[in-house]
């Protein structure tokens, strides 16, 4: 028996009430259902996009893909995620990169492209139950008709989404349950009432609406003064609520979540937030549901908010992957609770710091989770976190009700030593028995217990993965795959616009299989795409190294092209991205950038190059020299390139425009 746990007999009557009395072993804390239940639980989930932050998932070789699978959706092994929140690709930047969409085109329809089918659909094999969520962050430009705003013509866009919901039904036997609404300015009520009734016109009468998806406010006031808002709306979603709501949201009696949390990179510190949040949402802010953002973090570490995922699986050329903290974190509530149990009404804070949680299932069983984590080893990325003060203490637990027949109850602990540097995650330790339905822990700072009757929790394992290194010095991809198993290449991380795999039908020749640029307007989205398309691959660190590709034009009139090295940035910082671009236009002409926007030009000339005829840039960059080929012959040398110093490489168009790519190759020192 852990020396830690202290069992002892309750000395006195507690006092049916969810605050806390005194008695012998410092605090005692009532856990009973006889004045009735909570709200009911919804599940703790995981958020995949806003924006391809599964990017890199894909790409793992099996086992390993399996393995992180696992970890995440299989019940009782790891994470056991009880929701899945994803994307509906808008073909537009929306953070860590663009997903594509179902509908480039108005006249176009591909229920294919993209991993977050395929992602749904692996958590399905995994858990049937799990509940599954979208949620559109950006819309093709077409949606807009010529504006950045989606909602100027809500029939269209309402048509647009329930098309994709279809197309899950449709092509994959997914049945989406919850569809989110979000814009980063604002909420439009006409919009939802119309998506509401287009939704059940199309037989998606189960299908429940989340909005705004961001704020508190103004939706809430909004819900209180229209009632056929009112109707359409089931669940009032928020991102980053700091732990707390508004009592206008509380007064609508609508289901409260926290759709999009905790964004923190994902070491102690960031386990500690989640773990503090996953109880807090509740007990401050009577939120039934918590999403991370962001699922997994696969995509290369250098983008904006690297490493903010539940676990790591950013290397799918070694096969290394990390079972980081957050997942053992979020085991403490999903092992032993289902969305349909109900919260306790007896939940709170402990009276030196921390909180608790209790649920039940309505047939019997109880699981009770606490957490003591302090402040500086919970902070989240966002809101800030104001001052509080945890300390060690005894804390008494009395069952009472229906519960107060328990004798024992499973235990499972983790325990962060921010001193020592050693941590132990969701160790199962022995049974605790109740006498006269109590029992008392010795808490000290920066854990969490979970007590629970179910016991069918489990630490699932496998064999360690293969080590962590670097991307290959030396990549070759020639895009010839007749039936791809993904819509978008290996590895390649588009930054603005949509790089997909392409079959010229009419072209048997070498150029029979590329990858194509798709994108030919500007999306709808809150993120600052580039004016240029973009898609970036490799090892950040690289500073010298050799860029080939083929090229081909589409665009007779304003067509352009790029090979690039060492470029700097990505995501929603992509417009500012630095490096060496060598460009070549359908106009004849060539271009020497120092930036993404080619702004500052390092050299200029005639190429002879032109639309619809293929073409090899090579581009040869080292130390603060830089080079570069056309079809074999030199076209240029510069000297004095001295910023940036390192960074990936990178091909893409001048505009939103088609062009075709093929036979890729680089060699990096």
């Amino acid at each position: 028996m852990d020396s830690r746990l202290l069992w002892v007999f309750a000395s006195a009557v507690c006092l049916l009430l969810p605050l806390p009395v005194r008695s012998l072993s410092g605090q005692t804390y009532p856990l009973t259902d006889e004045g009735g239940l909570g709200r009911v639980f919804d599940g703790i989930g995981g958020l995949s996009g806003g924006g391809a932050t599964s990017r890199l998932l894909v790409n793992y070789a099996e086992p390993y893909r399996s393995q992180i699978l696992d970890y995440l959706f299989k019940p009782n092994f790891g994470a056991s995620l009880h929701i899945l929140k994803v994307e509906i690709g808008g073909d537009a930047q929306t953070t860590d990169g663009t997903e594509p969409s179902h509908m480039h085109y108005e006249n176009d329809e591909n229920y294919f492209r993209g991993y977050e089918w395929w992602l749904m659909k692996e958590a399905k094999k995994r858990n049937p139950n799990i509940t599954l969520i979208a949620l559109p962050w950006a819309f093709p430009g077409w949606v807009g008709r010529g504006k950045n705003w989606p909602y100027d013509f809500p029939d269209v866009t309402a048509a647009y989404v329930v098309n994709w919901i279809l197309g899950a039904k449709t092509y994959h036997d997914l049945d989406i349950q919850y569809i989110g609404i979000w814009n980063e300015r604002n909420f439009d009520s006409t919009y939802i009432k119309l998506l509401r009734y287009t939704l059940d016109k199309a037989g998606l009468a189960s299908v429940r609406i989340v909005a705004s998806d961001n704020l508190w406010e103004p939706i809430t006031t909004s819900l209180t003064l229209d009632p056929e808002l009112s109707s359409a709306v089931d669940v009032i979603g928020a991102h980053y609520p700091g732990t707390t709501t508004v009592p206008q949201a509380l007064k609508t009696q609508k289901k409260l979540w926290s759709s999009e949390d905790y964004s923190t990179f994902n070491d102690e510190v960031g386990g500690g937030c989640w773990a503090r949040i996953l109880n807090q949402n509740y007990v401050n802010g009577q939120m039934t549901a918590t999403i991370s953002w962001n699922l997994v973090a696969s995509y290369y570490e250098e983008l904006p908010f690297g490493r903010d995922g539940l676990m790591t699986a950013q290397e799918p050329w070694s096969g290394n992957y990390v079972v980081e903290s957050p997942i053992w974190i979020t085991a403490h509530t999903t092992q032993f609770t289902q969305p349909g149990w109900t919260y306790l009404q007896t939940v709170g804070h402990l009276s030196q710091g921390g909180s608790y949680v209790a649920l039940t299932d309505g047939y019997g069983n109880l699981t009770v989770v606490i957490e003591t984590m302090t402040h500086d080893h919970s902070v989240c990325i966002r809101p800030p976190l104001p001052p509080f003060n945890v300390t060690s203490q005894n804390a008494t637990f009395q069952l009472k009700g229906s519960f107060a027949s328990i004798k024992e109850l499973q235990v499972w602990r983790s325990h962060f030593d921010f001193k020592a540097k050693k941590h132990s995650l969701f160790e199962k330790l022995t049974p605790v028995k109740l006498i006269d339905g109590s029992f008392t822990l010795n808490l000290a700072e920066d854990e969490v217990y979970t007590l629970t009757t179910v016991r069918t929790g489990r630490k699932g394992s496998f064999p360690d993965p293969p080590p962590s290194a670097r991307f290959p010095k030396t990549y070759k991809d020639d895009f010839d795959i007749r039936n791809p198993p993904f819509s978008e290449a290996p590895n390649f991380a588009d930054q603005t616009g949509v790089f997909e795999y392409y079959i010229n039908l009419t072209d048997p020749g070498p150029h029979a299989f590329t990858m194509r640029q798709v994108v030919t307007q500007r999306p709808v989205t809150w993120a600052a795409d580039s004016d240029q398309t973009v898609t970036v691959i490799g090892d950040y660190r690289w500073q010298n190294m050799m860029v080939s590709c083929d090229v081909f034009m589409e665009n007779v009139k304003s067509g352009g092209v790029f090979v690039a090295a060492r470029v700097d940035k990505g995501g929603q910082s992509i417009r500012s991205a630095k490096g060496v671009f060598f460009w070549v236009f359908a106009n004849g002409s060539y271009r020497v950038t120092n930036d993404l926007a080619g702004k500052t030009v390092l050299a200029e000339g005639v190429s002879g190059t032109g639309a619809f005829d293929w073409y090899n840039l090579s581009l040869f960059v080292q130390g603060q020299s830089a080079f570069g080929v056309l079809d074999g012959r030199q076209l240029w040398k510069i000297t004095g390139v001295s910023s940036p110093k390192n960074g990936w490489a990178a091909i893409g168009t001048g505009s939103f425009e088609l062009a075709q790519f093929d036979n890729f190759n680089v060699l990096a020192e």
